[in-house]
């Protein structure tokens, strides 16, 4: 078996305990025999094209297939959208969580880390927070990189996204992952970022490789140019707020199209980083020469700079002299001379048209990432705000900074206004300093932060008080994240924001002149591709029925925020008890009272969107829920919920008419049972059965064993 490294050239690789555990349970969700490591066709709840491949032995990919292609543990059966495999991704990134999956990964069993030059870690969440609990947990991070020669980038160095792009790991045509959900962004200069969970990257760092579906794929056509003063943060935001209704859902994105010639890098960036917003597993540009442009500029300042100062940098020296080990002539010239390109006859489940012309300054919310407003219709608004932020991974960079810069330049903050401004990585901000951006913000006064994400995941200073409100150049306004449930938090571009903070109302750079236009976008679905019946047989252990009391929480987009607040995603002291006791306290803090054990928990479309942290499903699993039935999950939670042994069935018919006769509720207990029947693959709720796909063997085993956790550590032992 050979995995591809960036160059395309095979690598020896050696057959581990994952890659068998991973074929043995493909071979019995499918029904087909599965060599070690080899992609095959998904369970029944996913359709496949391999049913046609009679007619049409070797099929087109697309690029999302191309790249996955070469990081599938065996390459030599062409992966498709749907097939579940094992994957080896160049890297894994891993922040303030990393303190979580290190006891995941003694747990395991394993004699050490795989391969050393696969994780990455890099602190950025609380880095305001000097308390001694906190620094000891980042010590104890540190520690545990240099014993295992993991690179590790300390608190100030940036948000790990940033730092991922600028060190090379996020590299064109690979994949990398990151146990967190804006990895997406990755996708900006032709990386196909994923967000995977902290149990995957324990998985990852014992045996190089997890488990992956491959999701179905949606292009995304740009056509025209921006109008003078809309930028990318407005081209996705619009995105969000036209195709609204989970159009690109658990999809890997693909953007093409004239438009993106007039897309900076740093726009790309944003657009592929804001597409988990969107609902999208993968935001991917192509590696075009746009790409090559920055990745030469990258490597010129980097060769200026020198090493960072981590393991990797050993990797680079070349007798006397050093280079990168990653950004290098080398490694830049095969992005450029084998461009990756889709087939002509590729595959995308869906296509979705913008006419950039269209776009125009927007901002989104409140509380709400797609309920969209023009800026010229909030300036109309004349909403007072209190604070005002320029941070987070989204929005942050060089160009941001200057954008804001030129607004407040010669101004003031109005009174009563706080503006908050924290560059994307230390670089960013030594950058913008030298150019005089940096000091016009700080002049106007904006009060700095470290370079980190802060206030954009509600820690540290400036979060928002309880009826506050706020403009922010982030990617996530959920009801709660910034500060206080009952603030109300708005997004917007850098500029806007800036705006927001000079006037005190949110407002944008001469909205008082701007027109409204009507946007222009298309979607088109594709005939879905016909796929054989799966059967799926019981494994022993795992109940026939499921039976419980229903409560239901019928509201859609009900976020990880909503289900476990982020005031405690970083505190490794909540027990299972003490998170059962938070469980949805953004939602519905009535909620842990409400539940009792054994309750089947019945919710609305794209439940779990939001962030990858693992405790909104393990809250649901410790308060007692057997099984969540929903109209549509977002995948990075179903992950989550299978690789910690939580049930959940897509059930849309059930959803609808269990929420049809509630009324305007947050939770409410149904006068019923729900039954589960897994043999016959019907759920029995008011006398209705309503059937589901049957369950692949693979969750089956997780939810036996208790989870990926357990199930890599038995196969570590054996």
């Amino acid at each position: 078996c050979g995995s591809l490294n960036r160059l395309g050239d095979k690598s020896q690789s050696t057959e581990r305990p994952f890659d068998k555990m991973a074929a043995a349970m493909l071979s019995a969700a499918t029904g087909l025999r599965v060599a070690t490591g080899v992609s095959v066709v998904a369970v029944a709840s996913v359709a496949s094209r391999r049913s046609i491949s009679s007619s049409h032995p070797c099929l087109a990919q697309n690029i999302v297939e191309k790249i996955v292609q070469r990081h599938a543990v065996d390459t030599s059966a062409e992966v498709r959208a749907g097939d579940l495999i094992t994957v080896r991704p160049a890297h894994v990134m891993t922040h303030d969580n990393t303190s979580a999956v290190m006891p995941k990964f003694g747990t395991l069993g394993a004699p050490g880390m795989h391969n050393a030059r696969q994780p990455v870690f890099t602190l950025d969440h609380n880095v305001q927070d000097k308390s001694k609990a906190n620094l000891d947990k980042y010590a104890s991070i540190q520690a545990f990189a240099n014993d295992h020669g993991v690179d590790f980038y300390p608190a100030g160095r940036g948000i790990g996204h940033q730092v991922m792009v600028e060190e090379g790991y996020a590299f064109p045509n690979t994949l990398v992952v990151a146990s967190d959900s804006h990895s997406n962004m990755y996708g900006g200069i032709g990386c196909l970022g994923t967000p995977v969970v902290r149990t995957d990257a324990a998985s990852i760092w014992a045996t190089g490789t997890t488990w992956w579906q491959v999701p179905p794929v949606a292009r995304v056509v740009l056509t025209g140019q921006l109008r003078p003063g809309v930028v990318g943060k407005d081209v996705i935001v619009a995105l969000c707020g036209v195709f609204n209704n989970d159009e690109v859902l658990n999809h890997a994105l693909e953007f093409s199209g004239d438009g993106l010639d007039h897309l900076s890098i740093d726009e790309r960036l944003t657009i592929a980083n804001m597409s988990t917003e969107w609902g999208a597993l993968a935001g991917l540009f192509p590696a075009d020469a746009l790409v090559v442009d920055w990745l030469q500029n990258r490597a010129k300042r980097i060769k200026k700079r020198g090493p960072s100062g981590v393991p990797s940098d050993a990797d680079g020296v070349q007798g006397d002299a050093w280079r990168h080990p990653r950004l290098n002539d080398d490694t830049i010239a095969a992005v450029a001379d084998n461009p990756v390109v889709p087939d002509a006859d590729a595959f995308y489940n869906k296509t979705l048209e913008l006419d950039l012309s269209t776009v125009q300054p927007t901002v989104s919310g409140p509380n709400e990432v797609k309920r969209v407003t023009s800026v010229a219709d909030m300036h109309k608004q004349r909403i007072p705000i209190n604070k005002a932020y320029l941070v987070s991974c989204v929005n942050s960079r060089v160009g941001d900074l200057a954008e804001a810069a030129a607004i407040v330049r010669g101004k003031t903050v109005a009174p009563g206004v706080e503006f908050y401004v924290a560059a994307a990585s230390s670089e960013v901000q030594e950058e913008s300093v030298g150019r005089g951006d940096w000091k016009d913000l700080l002049e106007a006064g904006a009060l700095p932060l470290p370079p980190g994400c802060g206030p954009c995941i509600g820690l540290g200073q400036g979060i928002l008080e309880e009826g506050e409100i706020g403009i922010s150049a982030t990617n996530r306004n959920f009801k709660g994240r910034m500060g206080a449930k009952s603030s109300q938090a708005y997004l917007a571009s850098p500029a806007v924001v800036a705006a927001s903070a000079i006037n005190g109302f949110i407002t944008g750079p001469d909205a008082d002149k701007a027109t409204e236009v009507d946007i222009v976008a298309k979607v088109y679905t594709s005939p879905a591709p016909t796929r054989d019946d799966v059967t799926v047989e019981l494994r022993p252990g795992f109940p026939t029925r499921i039976e419980g009391r229903p409560i239901l929480c019928p509201q859609d987009n009900i976020n990880t925020d909503g289900i476990y607040p982020g005031k405690y995603t970083y505190r490794e002291d909540m027990s299972a008890e003490d998170q059962a006791g938070v469980v949805m306290e953004n939602y519905d803090d009535t909620f842990p009272a409400m539940v009792n054990k054994g309750d089947v928990l019945i919710t609305g479309f794209n439940f779990g969107t939001g962030s990858s942290r693992e405790q909104a499903a393990t809250a649901i699993k410790h308060a007692g829920i057997a099984i969540v039935l929903c109209g549509s999950v977002s995948e990075t939670y179903k992950r989550n919920a299978l690789n910690n042994g939580l049930l959940l069935l897509e059930m849309p018919e059930l959803v609808k008419q269990a929420r049809a006769d509630c009324g305007d509720v947050l939770t409410a207990v149904l006068n019923d049972t729900a039954t589960v029947d897994f043999v016959a693959s019907v759920v029995t709720l008011g006398g209705v059965e309503y059937p589901f796909p049957p369950l692949s063997t693979v969750a089956q085993d997780l939810f036996l064993v208790g989870g990926l956790e357990a199930w890599v550590a038995h196969q570590i032992q054996q």
